[in-house]
């Protein structure tokens, strides 16, 4: 009797301390705090941003090809690719866990034990009895066994359901990648488009120096000039004709930058650079900040990958609580193959555990606080990505305003100094001006049209990085 109240009390001291074990200590968590406001200060437009598809807001064919053999085969975004069947797999895994598991288990043994032990003692004494027994006293099973985890705190669900977002999460992370691979090509290929006509511009300008130094080298040998002028001429020749060089390098790399982003070998990228001043794309609206939220793919990335991170906080709540499995077999056990096929080596066994942690719980501690300290990184996180995209918009509509009003004036600065090069010759050769008034206008306009081309550029970039500001370019 005694005994029996000593088990009782132990197995009641015990379920004590399991269920003071279950006692989780609640973490501060962190939640998103920023808003957007109503409007883009710089824009006034509050009409719905529109989904434009990337085929459609870019009218040349030659970018379009570019951007679909890229689409194809960038390495990077196949890598992807590949990561977001590893999420699946995932999911996969995560699924199976709160299933039943099922094995088939086929054993074959025999040993002999000692005959100074009690194993062996028995084995003598039943062979003594009976001669069916084998001289090795072993076991064959074939038997099946199922257990089954019983998901009471929904740590397994949790689980999956995490692995559900991080998967979407990685759709997301692979649709931001086109629209950067597009963006990035675009802005390349028109980087293409400008260097061909500053090549062009160069061309021209070497052509007009060269003309200007025959005729200084005339008013050389009329003696209106030194040879101090035709040097200065001279020497203008040849910087303008490296800077010819210069431009052809830099040609080459932007070519080869665009024929990495391809995955394919060197070789010209075929273009359209007669054509620069009449670029068209399809006009958008910027709409209103709130609309990121739902276009931007780096947005909806955070936002899965916070959402999964809370999820992970419950799994590893969860840990704290006691686990549920049951446990199942059914087949045949004999120690002798003959008998397997006896309906009296038929085994069953049915089994539940119950198992809670107790003592030195450090390890599922640490992957709590872990958890709860990840989501406060993804919270910060995906505030930050938030205030990222709309910076990024605010930026590109200014640039895109600014770029346009700057190219009108360096437009008009072109124009005069262009028309200054005649001036200044027809002065030079009529002895009114002195041959430095020459080299300075020639000097100055080609520094003015080399200027109007990079405003150009900037000009076409905003045009790209506002469309992908807006979380345009992955459809």
């Amino acid at each position: 009797m005694k005994n029996k109240r000593i088990k009782i009390y132990g197995l009641f001291l015990i379920l004590i301390m399991g269920l003071g074990s279950c006692k989780v200590e609640n973490l501060p968590t962190k939640t998103v705090t920023n808003s957007l406001p109503d409007k883009y200060a710089l824009n006034g437009d509050t009409t719905k941003a529109e989904n434009i598809l990337w085929r459609n807001y870019f009218s040349d064919n030659n970018l379009t090809d570019l951007i679909d053999e890229a689409l194809k085969n960038n390495q990077e975004l196949n890598m992807m690719l590949h990561e977001i069947e590893i999420s699946r797999n995932e999911i996969m895994a995560r699924k199976g866990e709160y299933q039943p598991f099922g094995f088939l288990t086929a054993g074959l043994g025999a040993d002999k034990s000692s005959r100074y032990t009690w194993d062996g003692v028995s084995e003598e004494d039943a062979k003594t009895r009976s001669e069916k027994l084998p001289r090795y006293i072993g076991e064959q099973t074939l038997m099946g066994t199922f257990s089954w985890e019983i998901d009471v705190w929904k740590k397994l669900h949790n689980a999956k359901d995490a692995a559900v977002k991080r998967y979407l999460s990685g759709i997301e992370g692979r649709n931001f990648v086109v629209t950067n691979l597009i963006g990035e090509i675009a802005n390349s290929y028109y980087e293409l488009v400008i260097l061909d006509n500053q090549l062009e511009i160069v061309q021209q300008n070497i052509t007009l120096q060269k003309d200007a130094l025959e005729m200084v080298k005339v008013q050389k040998d009329a003696a209106r000039v030194n040879q101090l002028a035709v040097n200065r001429f001279m020497a203008q020749v040849l910087n303008t004709e490296n800077l010819k060089y210069e431009i052809q390098q830099q040609i080459v790399e932007t070519e080869n930058r665009i024929n990495f982003l391809l995955a394919r070998n060197p070789q010209p990228v075929k273009r359209n650079s007669a054509n620069l001043n009449n670029i068209q794309f399809l006009k958008i609206s910027a709409g209103i900040p709130s609309q990121l939220l739902s276009n931007r793919p780096d947005i909806r990335q955070a936002e899965q990958e916070l959402e999964a991170t809370k999820l992970d906080i419950a799994v590893a709540r969860a840990a704290f609580y006691p686990n549920i499995t049951l446990r199942a077999g059914i087949g045949l056990q004999a120690f002798n193959p003959i008998y397997l096929i006896n309906p009296k080596s038929i085994a069953v066994n049915v089994l539940g555990d119950l198992i809670a942690p107790l003592i030195n719980k450090n390890a599922i501690k640490a992957n709590y606080y872990n958890a709860n300290e990840r989501q406060i990184q993804a919270v910060y996180k995906y505030e930050q990505t938030v205030l990222n995209a709309h910076l990024e918009v605010i930026n590109q509509l200014a640039g895109n305003k600014n770029y346009s009003d700057s190219y009108l004036t360096k437009a008009n600065q072109v124009d005069i100094l262009s028309s200054s090069i005649e001036i200044s010759n027809s002065l030079f050769k009529s002895a009114r001006a002195d041959y430095t008034e020459v080299l300075l206008t020639q000097r100055e306009a080609l520094e003015a049209k080399m200027e109007l081309m990079e405003i150009k550029k900037k000009q076409l970039n905003a045009e790209v990085n506002i469309y992908k500001a807006l979380g345009g370019g992955w459809k």
